[in-house]
């Protein structure tokens, strides 16, 4: 693959990470614009979006990878091996941030985004390495299927009938036999990163694989883009209607979000394609190319840096606060609409990070986890 292909990857890369910053870091949680929140549950925001996105561009990239290792005589096992590590590390990493800084073992939340992304990319890996195409496509089917059939046939142990609500549904259960005590603090019953939910996720990755597969099956731009449009509107409408009667929603990643944002991701990609491979009109694409080269680091500092900013402390008016309150109380509140000020402080944490990414990127690091 030439480095003309892979700047769509790495630019489409970016944007998500951007927007993944950008709605996790808000100045205050209390004044945040509606497109800039996740859905309360069932629904699907422009912010449900990023992660899916996210997952979507792992698959991509062991099409990328992988694909052109195979083609180079590379052992199957050898392979196996190396994802298998760079799922520990990822998934070593999501444990860290999260024990960060306090590292209260007892109390530690298992599940997290790092977490399963490194979960995810090796069993996506596997089947990758060890089933065909149409297998791996009719397995993905199967379980958005499977998944389905269990949310909302299956009766909840000590609840009742299925459901899909909130710690009462049967992935919360599940959560809640195995991760109790362990699970995101805000909930305490069941965990947007649980564990049965991360069975459809794996097709959020699955599908990335075969957007990869158009990639690199054909080096026509026109042929790109009519497979990636019309596995996205295919996608997007197969979800849509789904969710009618599995409504789409995040948290549980149900299958109906499967399609519907992987619907999305391949239309986001070929629409970065198209103006940056096809148009050539590549000058507004740098900063997203320097935050998609190392889109993980920049992910784990962001929440390290996050964190930092509500342990130290300063003095304001003869009060002690925490750095983000300082900086967001001299920087923008009382001069910017609630809301402007509060996008202002995330804005302010999206430079903050492009220091060292823009350095990464000038000393040509990547930080391949």
């Amino acid at each position: 693959m030439s480095k003309k292909r892979i700047l769509s990857l790495d630019v489409f890369r970016g944007i998500t990470i951007f927007a993944m910053i950008l709605v996790n870091n808000p100045g205050s949680w209390s004044a945040v614009y509606p497109p800039l929140l996740h859905a309360k549950w069932h629904g699907c925001t422009p912010t449900d979006l990023i992660f899916p996105f996210f997952l979507f561009i792992v698959g991509v990239a062991v099409e990328l990878s992988l694909g052109g290792q195979l083609r180079k005589g590379a052992e199957k096992q050898q392979l196996v091996r190396k994802a298998f590590i760079r799922s520990l590390k990822l998934i070593g990493l999501g444990l860290l941030l999260t024990a960060f800084p306090y590292f209260d073992l007892a109390n530690l939340r298992f599940p997290g985004v790092l977490q399963r992304i490194g979960v995810v990319y090796f069993i996506s890996t596997l089947m990758y390495l060890y089933l065909s195409p149409r297998t791996i496509l009719a397995t993905g089917a199967a379980i958005l299927v499977f998944y389905w059939i269990c949310m909302t046939v299956i009766p909840v142990p000590g609840i009742g009938e299925a459901n899909l609500e909130a710690g009462t549904n049967l992935a919360a259960w599940i959560d809640q036999q195995i991760l109790m005590g362990h699970m995101w603090y805000q909930t305490k019953t069941w965990d947007p990163e649980g564990l049965f939910s991360t069975l459809p996720a794996i097709v959020t990755c699955l599908l990335g694989i075969f957007c990869g597969k158009v990639l690199t099956g054909s080096s026509e731009h026109g042929t790109r883009l009519k497979q990636w449009v019309t596995w996205g509107l295919a996608l997007l409408i197969g979800g849509y209607l789904w969710s009618f009667v599995f409504p789409l929603n995040k948290a549980l990643w149900t299958s109906s979000f499967v399609l519907y944002t992987a619907g999305w991701a391949f239309l986001g990609l070929a629409l970065c394609y198209w103006i940056l491979d096809v148009k050539g009109w590549k000058k507004w694409s740098l900063p997203f190319v320097i935050y998609g080269m190392n889109a993980i680091t920049v992910f784990f500092l962001s929440g390290i840096i996050a964190k930092l900013f509500g342990l130290i402390k300063l003095n304001l008016n003869g009060e002690m606060v925490s750095l983000k309150f300082f900086l967001q109380e001299v920087l923008f509140n009382g001069w910017l609409e609630p809301k402007n000020a509060s996008l202002g402080g995330a804005l302010l944490m999206m430079v903050i990070l492009f220091i060292p990414a823009y350095l990464m990127w000038k000393k040509n690091i990547i930080i391949k986890v």
